[in-house]
């Protein structure tokens, strides 16, 4: 059977300027940007080669005593439909809505207690990104820090409820910057430190935190008896771009305030035993290696203790 027709030739595209065609096994259409040239944003082009979804944007750290910024990843608002009645851009607090909250000034810094849901979010965020700090390189790294922070949020804010095991009263403190002239910062953008202080009971048999394997329902008692009650600290962590300017010292500093007000007498904190920069700074705030306390075979944390 003989096939009759006409070969017509291949019309020749002219592609705008900028535009180069890729040929090979799957041909593609390459848009390059000329030195000089300018993107403009109302162009159909740079329009169909731009992200649609962006989960994360690099937000601008500006650091009050330093030339240079920093840049660190923050969720952008279109996460706050999962976490009703937060707004990420909220505005730092101003020095008049913090009045009477028991505070540690300090450089260009202020630690105090955490006072609204977006410093709460703003702390779960720190823990994440300190979680998953040293498997940044992971794939999918960001939507394990934002799963991270939302389970943080809500157990904070639970502990902070007074509904948490044992735990009688606790506070999430908050490391923030300090309010200048003409500069209104977010919170995500202020917030730099982060920690738990709470006021705990012992269980029945215990001398030390953590000492039994199995707790018991029961307190030591229905009534809160001085004897029985002590402070503790968890989740201490510094933004990666704000540390060695003495902020969790600092916040320290404020937790041991907090504590002798309420007429505790011991302060406990549980620390890796190969953490030696964190043992040093434990020590160097008063804090002092409980050796006969006992722990469970694999636990790799060490008992410290600071007796006011």
């Amino acid at each position: 059977m003989e096939l009759a027709g006409t070969l017509v030739p291949r019309e020749a595209v002219r592609l705008p300027p900028g535009i180069v065609r890729v040929l090979g096994r799957r041909s593609k259409t390459v848009a390059l940007r000329p030195r000089g040239v300018v993107r403009c944003s109302s162009c159909p082009i740079w329009e169909n080669l731009s992200t649609s979804y962006q989960i994360f944007k690099t937000a601008e750290v500006h650091c009050t005593n330093s030339s240079q910024s920093s840049h660190q990843s923050l969720p952008t608002t279109s996460d706050s439909s999962r976490l009703p009645g937060l707004t990420f851009n909220q505005l730092q607090l101003t020095d008049r809505e913090c009045s009477g909250v028991q505070k540690h000034s300090f450089g260009q810094f202020i630690a105090r207690g955490a006072l609204i849901d977006a410093e709460y979010w703003a702390a779960a965020w720190l823990r994440a990104e300190a979680q998953y700090e040293t498997v940044s390189y992971m794939r999918h790294v960001d939507s394990l820090k934002r799963k991270y922070a939302d389970q943080e949020f809500n157990a904070v804010k639970r502990r902070c409820s007074g509904r948490d095991g044992n735990s009688l009263k606790c506070s999430c403190i908050v490391t923030v910057k300090k309010e200048e002239t003409n500069v209104r910062r977010t919170v995500l953008n202020s917030v730099v430190g982060t920690l738990d202080l709470s006021i705990r009971q012992f269980f029945p048999g215990e001398t030390f935190p953590g000492e039994l394997k199995k707790y018991s329902a029961v307190l030591a008692s229905h009534k809160a008896y001085e004897a029985h009650k002590y402070a503790y600290i968890a989740n201490l962590c510094v933004s990666k771009f704000a540390r060695r300017r003495g902020i969790a010292s600092n916040m320290l500093y404020l937790a041991t305030d907090l504590v002798a007000s309420a007429g505790m007498k011991q302060l406990f904190v549980h620390v890796d035993a190969g953490n030696n920069a964190a043992q040093d700074l434990y020590k160097k705030t008063g804090f002092e290696m409980v050796e006969n306390a006992p722990r469970p075979a694999k636990d790799p944390r060490r008992l410290m203790c600071m007796y006011l």
